[in-house]
């Protein structure tokens, strides 16, 4: 784990770090499962972040102002969220262009693994309808 995203997990109360724990694993385990072999870690904006150079940044934070609650973060400027919308509609909760809020108290769905392939391989699926989905 890169040192400033690990000094990052310390800050996070037990239970956060371990559930987001869980998120950058799916990163990772999807990233393998598309044979992406060049994932940075890293902190952007102060959250744990995810960019390979076929994709599109994906982050992650937990925040205490909204302590029920975490955010899976895409870049705006991409059609990413908008083909989250269209494939999975309301199994997410959205924040505009940008995140899909989940709730700490329940599981990470499954297909947010789908979600984070799309944005680890964007420069690759872009021009495809739905993302290729």
């Amino acid at each position: 784990m890169d040192l400033s995203v690990k000094q990052k997990f310390e800050t996070y109360p037990e239970h956060v770090a371990v559930l987001l724990n869980t998120i950058r694993d799916i990163i990772f385990s999807t990233a393998k499962q598309y044979g992406i072999t060049d994932i940075t870690e890293t902190l952007k904006w102060g959250e744990p972040s995810y960019v390979s150079k076929i994709g599109s940044t994906v982050r992650f934070d937990w925040k205490a102002n909204y302590p029920e609650q975490y955010c899976i973060y895409f870049n705006c400027k991409t059609s990413l969220i908008d083909t989250f919308k269209e494939i999975y509609g309301d199994i997410f909760k959205y924040n505009g262009n940008r995140a899909i809020i989940l709730k700490i108290d329940q599981p990470v769905p499954q297909e947010l693994a789908h979600c984070i392939s799309m944005s680890l391989r964007y420069k690759q699926i872009k021009h495809l309808d739905l993302l290729g989905a």
